[in-house]
């Protein structure tokens, strides 16, 4: 059966004679498929099965650059979750504001830069790996990175739901999402 409009010749005469003859559900179908009058079928698309594959515009293809570039923003998540850590504690309101900043710039800047939500991603990972690895290292002296304080708690939540905005808005420019109103 063809999925363009109103299926094919005989298509028309076998669907809607069987459909009226027949009268059970086979029939029915076959008769509503293949009745045409120039209506297309709910089941077809009413495009062709056969062609070239149809590449994702969305997502970029994974390249050298790419790669290198996913590399650098894994390291450098890494090395913000480090100063992160020492900043926050050390000037309370404005280290932590400073560390948040630094945590925001990168995951916005990574996925500006590859202009796919991996670009959030990959640094958003390291970064939580390092910071939750820092966060359960206490050596034996007693001595610790993170302290039980809200500003650590701060960091942390506060990282993850930057990670999780930078995140949405790439999913959404990849999507190509317009802003503005809805429906208007």
């Amino acid at each position: 059966m063809s999925t363009s409009m109103g299926g094919g010749a005989a298509d028309k005469g076998k669907g809607g004679a069987a459909g009226k003859k027949n009268g059970g559900a086979a029939g029915k179908e076959s008769g509503a498929a293949g009745a045409g009058k120039g209506q297309r079928s709910r089941a077809g698309s009413g495009a062709s099965a056969v062609g070239p594959p149809v590449a994702d515009a969305g997502v970029p293809p994974l390249t050298g650059g790419r790669a290198g570039t996913y590399v650098l923003l894994l390291v450098t998540g890494v090395l913000v979750a480090f100063a992160g850590t020492l900043v926050q504690a050390a000037w309370f309101p404005g280290g932590l504001l400073l560390a948040l900043a630094g945590v925001g710039g990168l995951f916005y800047g990574g996925g500006r830069a590859t202009g796919t939500p991996a670009g959030v991603l990959v640094p958003g990972a390291a970064w939580l790996v390092t910071v939750f690895l820092l966060l359960g290292d206490v050596r034996p002296e007693g001595d610790f990175l993170f302290g039980a304080g809200l500003g650590s708690y701060i960091f942390l939540l506060g990282g993850i739901l930057v990670a999780v905005i930078c995140a949405t808005a790439a999913q959404m420019r990849v999507a190509g999402v317009r802003y503005g109103r809805v429906g208007g």
